[in-house]
């Protein structure tokens, strides 16, 4: 919590005192106090589970299933509401990824050949820059490539090419970004982060 804090305090936006834009920028660091208390409780009850979470990273409402400790997340990460982590193996996050509401991250299944329903379990990646969208679902085994895009409902099976889209159930590739090297920070559109750094560096 104190290397957010550190951060937000070291890169805030700086104003004139007293002038209209100084009063304006800490009336938003006021009105979202109560939001960047929040994001460090959670990333702090996180964190004393077991979880390895980045400097800058979000994490919303989530509902996990399974060791925390198999859960790491990289730098400037955005986790969305009602996002269900299934912790049966390890899932790693690279940076600047960002998984919207809803989604759902399974590292289990059964073996619908199996007499006794054997679960086979296997890690999730997810690399830098990905994007999932709002109510995907992630199965066992998968790696999302670098600054790829999981469209809103899609089902992946098999992993996704680095800057490819996907979308559909099961997801198929639908196209490739031209993109070839992001560099925006998730976190900073949050109106919480946004209050004391804008979107931009200085």
């Amino acid at each position: 919590m104190i290397d957010y804090l550190s951060y937000l305090f070291r890169h805030r936006v700086r104003e004139r005192p007293f002038t209209y834009q100084w009063y304006r920028i800490w009336g938003k660091r006021f009105i979202n106090l109560n939001g960047l208390i929040r994001i460090l409780y959670r990333v702090f009850r996180l964190s004393s589970k077991g979880a390895v979470i980045g400097s800058l990273s979000v994490v919303d409402k989530v509902e996990l299933n399974g060791k925390a400790n198999n859960l790491k997340i990289g730098r400037e990460c955005v986790i969305g509401n009602g996002v269900h982590l299934a912790l049966h193996d390890k899932i790693h996050l690279g940076d600047n990824v960002v998984i919207n509401d809803g989604c759902v991250l399974l590292t289990a299944r059964h073996d619908i050949n199996s007499p006794d329903w054997r679960r086979v379990i296997a890690p999730i990646v997810i690399e830098n820059y990905a994007w999932i969208a709002t109510n995907s679902i992630i199965l066992p085994g998968v790696t999302i490539g670098y600054g790829a895009v999981v469209g809103a409902g899609a089902v992946v099976t098999k992993d996704v090419p680095a800057r490819h889209v996907v979308a559909g159930n099961p997801a198929r590739i639908i196209k490739e970004r031209t993109l070839k090297q992001p560099i925006h920070s998730p976190v900073r559109f949050l109106a919480p982060f946004e209050a004391w750094v804008g979107l931009c560096d200085e």
